[in-house]
């Protein structure tokens, strides 16, 4: 029988967003410095238009996503509601596609620029300088190690680094505030080089806009908030199929993350722009991808300084972590339940080293560059959050909500807008995350295909009416059922099945039969729970059960009917009609098809004593 995911053990919201913020709030350490790349000197105009998206926009996207999707699906759960069947699974895999890309450029991105910081501190012993990608390589497999040990070890350390490095940045952005109040010239100077380059507030807005795409990184930790709402401690009145407390304690993760991380752009990127030089955010220059470690030196003394630098290495290192959480949340609820991973994945620590691996091979491809792999990450991110708030508008339209249909949909174009314009400036990133969604299409299929012929259901049992008929038949010794395709359930087609059965398979007139009916509902599911009922048609009893597929449905009834009764039943079937080979393709993607032969199969793998094994006829 197929396995259910193993319950995690839950935490407080706020425990949980530093895990979220180690990703979240470490992109302080370049965000400043990529706004005054893009935007100049309008640099603190484009950091409030992205604060004003992210509290008026991606924060109320996600706190219904957080209510609609409480067991950490996110997004791509919403669709799974929306779309089912076979092209609402690819449609999922394709999201998941995307999400791989995402966290996994997260970890790799994040653990490249804490070697970056570590070899451009002036402390650091120069035999260390140009050795990024092995220091690169050794920090991904120390946040391996941590998740190797748990959840909550990674929640504990993520902790103490999120406490001290907002700390510490509250030190620097105080600092740059009295600097700014103790040379109001540079207020000035900064006013005028508005005017100057930009001319009117209309111009500044229109720019400031324009520029905004390049600024969108800085909404990365939404997905990853929603992605692990399963480590968020409930409360007693909680249910499986509405978490309460859990969806405000991550409600209440979301807001408090997005006002502090707002409030520390818009001082930082403000204070950055007018007291760095221009010249230094350069590539190559000492502010580069360190505007406030720039400042922390500056101000502070590189003693403070390298205080400073070593929380943001470490919190840029640990920022993966909330990536591998995403990762370790998301594929076990999918890929085992579609049937396109192995059971094993279910589990965390065979998947933190497949993650593990994969990392290493994208930090060996980008040569561990932070620059190269930014692409691929802001594509990830945009496309995440666009298909949140596609999500909810679409949520909204079902739930006649058109207010807030219209309040999404302007969220949604926007979004739209910032992953075309990603796209068509940096293809390199859509360019690697199409590579993960075929390679995971393609693994998937694979795995779907080399498990077709599990059981799949996850619990087999038997009402109370189906349960008396499986129990007087064992009390006469012998248990036979003769499956059924349903067609009008009209007396005549069972007795007419029944006389067939009887003749060419030699059952006696004297043996009771039942019949066994498995009704198709979406193919495209793997392993469900199978529910056993009974259907009366005059004399006929029969029993019929809602499946995936009918020959593992059939085999999973056989083999629960055996442990309950004591009894091995027989099974008849008749001959399928059609091409082997089309049949056997109906099966895999329809769950028919080649019935009779695949049953016998699927029982063989499942029952490894000959003795044990239910007795499959097939009539000529």
């Amino acid at each position: 029988m197929a396995k259910r995911a193993p319950k995690e053990r839950q935490h407080s919201w706020w425990k949980v967003m530093c895990l979220t913020g180690v990703d979240y709030f470490s992109t302080l350490g370049y965000q400043p410095g990529i706004a005054a790349l893009a935007a100049g000197v309008l640099s603190p105009l484009a950091t409030l238009v992205l604060v004003a998206l992210t509290l008026l926009g991606a924060l109320p996207v996600y706190r219904r996503v957080a209510k609609e999707s409480p067991h950490g699906g996110g997004s791509i759960a919403m669709f799974a509601t929306f779309l089912p069947s076979w092209w609402g699974k690819v449609f999922i895999l394709v999201l998941l596609g995307f999400a791989a890309t995402d966290f996994t450029i997260t970890m790799t991105l994040s653990a490249a620029d804490g070697a970056a910081h570590i070899v451009e501190n002036p402390l650091v012993p120069d035999a260390l300088h140009g050795h990024n990608m092995i220091i690169t390589l050794i920090l991904l497999a120390l946040l391996a190690a941590v998740f190797l040990k748990g959840f909550s070890e990674a929640i504990g350390i993520a902790v103490v680094l999120v406490g001290t490095y907002l700390a510490l940045n509250v030190v620097v952005a105080v600092t740059g505030i009295v600097k700014v109040l103790q040379a109001p010239h540079v207020i000035t100077d900064w006013t005028h080089l508005l005017t100057a380059e930009h001319g009117s507030p209309i111009a500044m807005v229109g720019v400031a806009l324009l520029v905004f795409p390049k600024l969108a990184l800085g909404l990365s930790g939404f997905e990853t908030g929603v992605a692990v709402m399963p480590q968020i401690k409930g409360a007693p009145g909680d249910t499986e199929e509405y978490p309460r407390a859990r969806i405000a304690g991550t409600r209440t993760l979301l807001t408090t993350a997005a006002l502090i991380m707002s409030g520390f752009l818009v001082i930082t990127s403000f204070i950055t722009t007018v007291l760095i030089p221009e010249a230094a955010f350069e590539p190559g220059g000492p502010a580069n991808g360190r505007a406030l470690a720039y400042l922390a030196h500056e101000h502070l003394g590189d003693t403070f300084g390298t205080v400073y630098d070593v929380s943001t290495i470490a919190i840029l290192w640990f920022a993966g972590a909330s990536a591998m959480a995403g990762l370790l949340n998301l594929v076990p609820r999918y890929l085992p339940r579609f049937g396109m991973a192995p059971e094993w994945a279910r589990q965390i620590r065979p998947l933190v080293l497949v993650f593990a691996a994969v990392a290493f091979g994208i930090t060996w491809y980008f040569d561990a560059s932070v620059d190269a792999q930014g692409a691929a990450y802001a594509t990830g991110v945009l496309v995440l959050i666009t298909s949140a708030a596609v999500a909810v508008t679409f949520s909204a339209w079902r739930k006649q909500q058109y207010s807030r249909v219209l309040g999404f949909g302007v969220v949604s174009l926007i979004f739209v807008y910032t992953t075309i314009d990603n796209i068509i400036e940096k293809p390199a990133g859509v360019h690697l995350a199409i590579l993960f969604v075929i390679a995971i299409l393609v693994v998937s299929f694979a795995s779907r295909f080399r498990r077709a012929f599990e059981l799949r259901a996850i619990e087999v049992s038997f009402d109370e009416r189906a349960a008396r008929v499986i129990d007087e038949l064992a009390a006469r010794g012998e248990i036979r059922i003769v499956t059924h395709d349903i067609d009008e359930r009209q007396p005549q087609e069972y007795a007419e099945k029944e006389a067939d059965q009887r003749r060419e398979s030699h059952i006696p007139d004297s043996e009771p039969i039942v019949f066994l009916e498995v009704v198709v509902k979406d193919p495209s599911e793997f392993s469900t729970d199978l529910l056993v009922t009974e259907v009366v048609v005059e004399q006929y009893r029969i029993l019929t059960v809602d499946a995936a597929a009918v020959p593992n449905s059939i085999a999973a009834i056989l083999l629960a009917i055996r442990d309950r009764t004591g009894v091995i039943p027989h099974v008849y079937f008749e001959w399928s009609e059609g091409n082997p080979l089309t049949n056997l393709l109906r099966f895999m993607f329809f769950g028919e098809g080649e019935v009779a032969p695949v049953t016998r199969e699927i029982i063989r793998r499942a029952v490894p004593r000959r003795s044990q094994r239910p007795h499959v006829h097939v009539d000529s």
